[in-house]
């Protein structure tokens, strides 16, 4: 393909960014998934598990081996959730406020040192672009649903 189309643009960037905040990570025995579902739960109440998955974009499977991993690492707690017998709170301990922290400032590092290099006009389009192409996921108005199914034999 001659010309760059605009998925490949975006899976390579993610695909940069994802090894970027991984090999910081590594440096501290982690993952960038671990750094994000740290900041994906509320540190002060913590957060039902049914919510961080929806929350995070992740399916339950890949979210459950990741939460087990940090509870075996001590930064996450489970607690029964008092509004729903059922469900369960995900809660970071006091050592995954800590991990939490850190996670922040290296985002914030991140998001800094794009900002420092492209114009706030070109990252409002950029930030317009990203949600345009998120509604158009979300609606199904990329590929026709009913085009898929009936075209199945």
């Amino acid at each position: 393909m001659k010309d760059k189309t605009i998925e490949y643009i975006l899976r390579t960037t993610w695909l940069a960014v994802q090894k970027m905040y991984n090999e910081e990570a590594a440096k501290f025995e982690s993952t960038m998934a671990t750094g994000f579902t740290l900041l994906s739960i509320d540190p002060e109440k913590g957060t039902p598990s049914t919510a961080l998955g929806p929350k995070m974009g992740m399916e339950a499977t890949s979210l459950s081996r990741i939460l087990k991993t940090m509870e075996e690492k001590g930064l996450i707690e489970r607690h029964p959730n008092p509004d729903d017998g059922r469900g369960v709170i995900i809660s970071l301990t006091d050592f995954g406020i800590e991990k939490r922290a850190y996670s922040k400032e290296k985002v914030l590092t991140f998001n800094e040192a794009v900002k420092n290099h492209i114009s706030e006009e070109k990252l409002k389009h950029f930030y317009e672009v990203s949600e345009t192409i998120n509604e158009l996921i979300a609606n199904k108005k990329i590929f026709n649903q009913k085009e898929i199914s009936s075209s199945k034999i």
